[in-house]
């Protein structure tokens, strides 16, 4: 059986890189009860990282189901996402959804991401960071 983890090569792993997409994001996409910003990046595929405070969604077994959904839609998509630095924030309410609706509130908006990067068409020059 192969290997199905979420490797550290696609994850943000420090506050640098969260600074890097928060300080100027280049594509936003929203869905409900959640956020994503975007940033150009130069190594070739996604990463993701995530924030979800407790003010907004209090339970932990809430936080991590959402945190677990989100890097599970992500590993699946990650040869259809752009070369793209993602942070998805978690909303009020994200954590009365369902796995279902939460799914489709995932594809929805990597479908979103993949339109409004193929509009753009091409990453704003000096923009993009070498990690």
């Amino acid at each position: 059986m192969p290997h199905q983890g979420f490797p550290r090569c696609f994850r943000l792993l420090n506050a640098g890189d969260y600074r890097y997409v928060f300080e100027q994001a280049d594509l936003k996409v929203h869905g409900k009860g959640m956020m994503a910003l975007a940033r150009w990046n130069t190594v070739g595929h996604p990463r993701l990282g995530l924030v979800v405070s407790k003010k907004n969604v209090k339970l932990a077994v809430d936080r991590n189901r959402f945190k677990r959904l989100v890097r599970e839609s992500v590993r699946l998509r990650q040869d259809q996402l752009p070369a793209v630095d993602i942070v998805v924030l978690a909303r009020r309410g994200v954590q009365d959804m369902d796995n279902d609706v939460l799914h489709r509130q995932l594809h929805g908006m990597w479908k979103r991401l993949r339109r409004d990067t193929q509009a753009a068409n091409e990453p704003p020059t000096g923009s993009i960071r070498n990690t």
